[in-house]
């Protein structure tokens, strides 16, 4: 679109607010018909020109050009009426990359009515199980976000989630997931009460990433480079029914070197009730090499009742699939040295190799050790489309009257709203 086109479309949005219209440019004469337009939109700030004081009319805009203008009359957004501010909402759409690359936050894109704002997720699965006792899975899962910013230190998150199994008409349920509040103090600290989300280690929870996470509280400080998390609060899922609700307290700790990434993360049972995981202790690398990424952790359980107390991965992956960019893609291969003394319940896989730590009446295996490696890759399809799939493969279990796990596998699509 040429540049003085779209200038006075954009005049015509903002018209009605007040600025005192004086033309800065050289190329621009009263005898142009967009004159009035243009000497308007530079009162206001809305457009700019060149350093030589021209304004080049004539020459085709960028879409990251067209962003920037956007970007300003969103700053000009309380003088705009109803109709006004909803074509700038149009707006900020279409431009909603070009606005993040600037550092614009796009509300409308969230949804927002107010001060409440909604997003979401949703994910067609199917899974292949370890176990030959255990049917096939195929399932749907939508969750939505909702937030409310209550002050600019304070906001309400919660989480719904519907889960259905496609092979089980009946097989369906809708539950609150998560509710709480967070307060921060400054730009470092934060405060966090309610029903909330909990990762363990540097891969997003390897051995435990509960989206319903704990009920409890939790203080946290980040700076960029190093966070630190403590809290305490009860469990609310997990495949093992001990480590649930029973008071438990934690801190975890990262910090970013830039050439590696190093955290550290603490877990106690304060009841002494976690059938002998009352003290788990680990520690996790992350080392990016261009595209590559080494990665590792390692566990210990200090009050096992056994020497089956220990738990440690090392992988490397390629690539990084992004949401926004179709094409894009990653892969990553792992070794995995489990002991259940260390299992605590529920990572982020969703293969189920791990399920045979349960006994799941005689469903699963009820290991004391698995060993076997794992394949994850994630294919971007489309813009907030991606394609998901892991294979666990190679498996060794030590306890169950040599008898190994069989490999499972698992395909997903999952889309961001």
């Amino acid at each position: 679109m040429k540049k003085i086109l779209a200038l006075a479309a954009v005049a015509a949005l903002t018209a009605g607010v007040s600025a005192y219209a004086a033309n800065p440019f050289s190329d621009v004469t009263a005898d142009d018909w967009a004159y009035q337009a243009v000497s308007d939109l530079s009162a206001q700030g809305v457009v700019e020109g060149y350093p030589d004081g021209t304004f080049k009319g004539e020459r085709n805009m960028t879409r990251y050009e067209l962003a920037q203008i956007v970007a300003r009359l969103m700053a000009k957004e309380d003088q705009l009426n109803a109709e006004q501010q909803a074509t700038l909402d149009k707006l900020a759409g279409e431009y909603a990359d070009e606005l993040a690359n600037l550092g614009v936050r796009v509300s409308n894109l969230e949804k927002k009515v107010g001060n409440i704002s909604w997003n979401g997720d949703a994910r067609m699965r199917y899974i292949a199980s370890s176990s030959d006792k255990v049917a096939d899975k195929y399932d749907g899962r939508i969750r939505l976000n909702v937030k409310g910013q209550v002050n600019d230190a304070t906001y309400v998150q919660g989480q719904f989630v519907n889960n259905m199994n496609f092979k089980d008409e009946a097989s369906s349920n809708t539950t609150m997931a998560q509710i709480y509040v967070n307060h921060n103090f400054g730009k470092n600290v934060a405060v966090r009460l309610g029903r909330q989300p909990i990762a363990f280690g540097n891969q997003g929870g390897w051995l435990y990433n509960g989206l319903e996470g704990y009920d409890g509280a939790q203080v946290s400080y980040n700076n960029g480079k190093l966070s630190l998390t403590t809290g305490f609060g009860q469990l609310n899922a997990s495949d093992m029914a001990e480590v649930t609700k029973e008071d438990m307290y934690f801190a975890k700790g990262a910090y970013d070197f830039g050439f590696a990434k190093l955290n550290a993360d603490y877990i106690a049972d304060k009841d002494g009730k976690a059938q002998y995981r009352d003290e788990i202790f680990g520690v996790g690398l992350n080392i990016p090499v261009q595209k590559f990424n080494v990665f590792g952790e390692y566990w210990k359980n200090t009050t096992a009742l056994d020497d089956h107390d220990t738990a440690w991965n090392a992988g490397l992956s390629y690539g990084k699939a992004d949401w926004k960019k179709a094409g894009t893609w990653d892969l990553s291969v792992a070794y995995n040295d489990v002991d259940y003394g260390v299992y605590f319940g529920g990572g982020t896989w969703h293969n189920d190799m791990l399920k045979n730590f349960t006994f799941s009446d005689g469903k699963y295996l009820a290991a004391t050790n698995l060993t076997f490696w794992t394949a994850i890759a994630n294919v971007t399809l489309q813009k907030n489309v991606q394609l998901h799939a892991e294979y666990a493969f190679a498996a060794d279990a030590e306890g169950t009257f040599g008898v190994d796990p069989d490999d499972s596998w698992t395909v997903s699509l999952n889309y961001k709203f």
